[in-house]
């Protein structure tokens, strides 16, 4: 049989979608958990890690090793890509301005709000004069000002330096004007909060595109172990929608007075009274977003990515009246397979994310989800399971005290 003459093409390989490369400054966990959704929508990404041991790094198909504060190592990370976004905020403003600047990189968001998560007095002065509801506070330039405060504020006050902080590092409750002496002549001034009253703590999540489009996610209710995101339920229980509504245009309003691209999360305090005020800003990817990954028609990772690369945004229905999540801290188990295992044999709907971290007491190596109809019941199935891979299937259940991560890719 003779061959055709015109043998029919071969079939096209899908390749990245035009114009649509990714950088990531930062190689931890966020940034991993970002690259599944690029490669399912078809986006190239670069990753910028310290070291290829990262938890992103060593799962992505490329990475450049440089560090988020070195110039010439964002600047060639911007050089190859169309734009830049991050797994933390700690990339030196006046980097990005350049990068913007000189039309290089698109930094997603951009420095000019970015700076709102990474200066916390930039923060509250800024929202403070858009009128969106905070604890009353305090600029602290001298141990006058402080003592100032103190006064005009009572027995006590939360002090935070501006920059740097996160997972309860930079923040310290005093009650003299002495005990900031050494934050005063290590930073020069700090934000001074009163100390809130509040019955919980609450976060709002919104995605925001380049021209304006968003998505909240409803708001959810967090608790903290020792400064660190330990627990989510999604929604918040006992949250009328009302209430719901009222929150979730909050982030949505300051979003869009920041000018915000990709994920924004705004943690919240809620007072006896039913007022929120906000705490901090976060504009990436965030612990109290992870429940979204099973509970939510688009996982925050995947909004985040639509939304920096300018893609339609997806819906953020729940996929199950509840929701939970619980974070892996780091306790006596080196090895998680064997608890892993023995969790996933236990319960079949259970969820498991692990970041690919050596394990250290404390320190965030992964954390686990379940959907379905009784936040109590899922919240119990959930601890069991974080028992059995941070102790291990032979170890008992008792709760291990840990203690909070000491390095900035472990705590975002």
């Amino acid at each position: 049989m003779s061959e055709p003459l015109h043998p029919a093409p071969a079939p096209a390989v899908p390749g990245p979608v035009p114009g649509r490369h990714l950088g990531i400054i930062g190689g931890g966990q966020l940034a991993r958990m970002m690259l599944g959704p690029a490669i399912e929508l078809g986006l190239e990404t670069t990753v910028l890690a310290t070291s290829p041991t990262e938890s992103a790094a060593a799962v992505a198909g490329q990475v450049q090793i440089g560090r988020h504060d070195d110039e010439a190592a964002v600047r060639q990370l911007a050089r190859e890509v169309d734009a830049l976004t991050f797994d933390h905020e700690h990339v030196p403003a006046e980097i990005l301005q350049a990068l913007v600047a000189e039309g290089l990189g698109t930094p997603r968001p951009g420095p000019s709000a970015l700076i709102h998560a990474q200066d916390k007095l930039v923060m509250r002065r800024r929202l403070t004069e858009l009128g969106h509801p905070c604890p009353r506070w305090w600029h602290i330039t001298s141990r006058e000002d402080l003592a100032n405060a103190l006064a005009d504020a009572g027995s006590s006050l939360v002090v935070k330096t501006p920059r740097g902080g996160y997972d309860a590092h930079g923040v310290r409750i005093v009650k003299s004007a002495g005990e900031a002496d050494d934050w005063l002549a290590a930073h020069r001034e700090l934000l001074a909060e009163e100390l809130v009253p509040f019955t919980r703590e609450l976060s709002a999540q919104v995605a925001r595109r380049p021209g304006g489009q968003t998505a909240a996610y409803p708001v959810v209710q967090s608790v903290q172990r020792e400064g660190v995101c330990y627990e989510v339920v999604a929604p918040a229980p006992g949250l009328d929608q009302a209430s719901q509504q009222r929150i979730q245009q909050l982030a949505r309003d300051i979003a869009d007075d920041l000018d915000v691209v990709g994920m924004l999360a705004v943690e919240l305090f809620e007072t006896a009274d039913g007022r929120v005020l906000v705490n901090e800003l976060a504009m990436r990817p965030h612990n109290t977003g992870h429940w979204s990954m099973d509970g939510a028609v688009t996982g925050q990772f995947e909004q985040h990515v639509r939304a920096v690369a300018d893609l339609p945004l997806g819906a953020v229905d729940p996929v199950a009246p509840a929701a939970v999540m619980v974070n892996l801290l780091g306790s006596t188990a080196e090895d998680l397979v064997p608890g892993m295992e023995a969790a996933l044999a236990a319960d079949p709907e259970l969820k498991v994310h692990l970041y690919g971290k050596a394990v250290r007491p404390g320190r965030k190596i992964g954390h686990v989800t379940l959907i379905g109809q009784d936040t109590d019941e899922l919240l119990q199935r959930a601890h069991r399971a974080e028992q059995l891979i941070i102790h291990g299937p032979g170890a008992g259940t008792d709760e291990t005290t840990t203690t909070a991560a000491t390095s900035t890719e472990e705590s975002l």
